[in-house]
């Protein structure tokens, strides 16, 4: 007897579960019903990165490596899967993807040392510069590579310490919305990033403005969106930088904070 197809329902991934949009809203993108995430969408996405900062940056990098590490693992198993979603070139684009966590992965114990310092002073102290966490950080991946380009930019920030809201691919979310599986089967916890679909034309000047969001990458925008993402943000002076290219420390660093620690020299 033939049977339907049982076909996936795209759903955004926000504080750790598979949610539709609380408005109900979708947009066609292929032939798929994708979700139109809405504002109340975003500020609950950004409540629980909020929620979940204090656990995964107080973790130690080793361990945090350790989880970026499980991803790349869990992306490995289903990389037909993501090739097939992706089409021509998904191969190598979701090959790119596996090596660029793994990536990570190793840089993550290595950051201190690499944007650490000790720094010379006239007195009977040492004093050491160390990087840490900006805190909740705005992710606008590129249109393409919906996921490569995803991966290097979310990576970095995970990497760092960081939870992240993340805006996918707008003209192709699927590669993006379907990493959130990856990253719940994985060891990532709950909260620590939030993967949304829709039209940015909607979603950024909120990004922007939102009070809890500390930095942005903005790494997909263009030119125009660019300047009114960064409009936004000047009323809470957040940072936001555009950045691409392969895999860097200074794309980690970029969303850290140097803090300053004076220690008495022992005798």
């Amino acid at each position: 007897m033939a049977r339907l197809e049982v076909r996936k329902t795209p759903k955004l991934f926000s504080g750790g579960e598979f949610v539709r949009s609380e408005s109900g809203r979708t947009y066609q993108v292929d032939g798929w019903n994708v979700p139109r995430s809405s504002r109340k969408d975003l500020r609950d996405a950004v409540r629980s990165a909020r929620a979940a900062l204090p656990g995964w940056s107080s973790r130690t990098a080793y361990n945090r490596g350790q989880v970026l590490y499980r991803v790349a693992e869990m992306l490995e198993g289903r990389r037909t899967e993501f090739a097939r979603l992706i089409g021509r070139g998904g191969t190598r684009e979701v090959a790119a993807a596996i090596d660029t966590w793994v990536w990570y992965a190793g840089l993550a114990d290595k950051l201190v040392q690499l944007g650490g310092t000790v720094n010379p002073v006239a007195g009977p102290y040492f004093d050491f510069s160390i990087p840490e966490p900006t805190g909740v950080v705005g992710v606008v991946a590129p249109e393409r590579p919906s996921l490569l380009g995803l991966v290097r930019s979310l990576a970095a920030v995970l990497c760092a310490g960081n939870t992240a809201v993340v805006l996918v691919s707008e003209g192709d979310p699927l590669p993006g919305l379907c990493l959130g599986e990856v990253l719940a089967t994985g060891d990532l916890p709950p909260g620590v990033v939030a993967l949304l679909s829709g039209f940015r034309r909607e979603l950024l000047p909120h990004l922007g403005a939102h009070m809890d969001v500390n930095a942005i990458d903005a790494s997909g925008c263009d030119d125009q969106e660019l300047a009114a993402l960064e409009a936004a943000a000047a009323a809470s002076i957040k940072r936001v930088v555009r950045l691409d290219g392969d895999p860097s420390p200074y794309r980690a660093l970029a969303f850290t904070e140097l803090k300053t620690v004076w220690h008495p020299v022992g005798r």
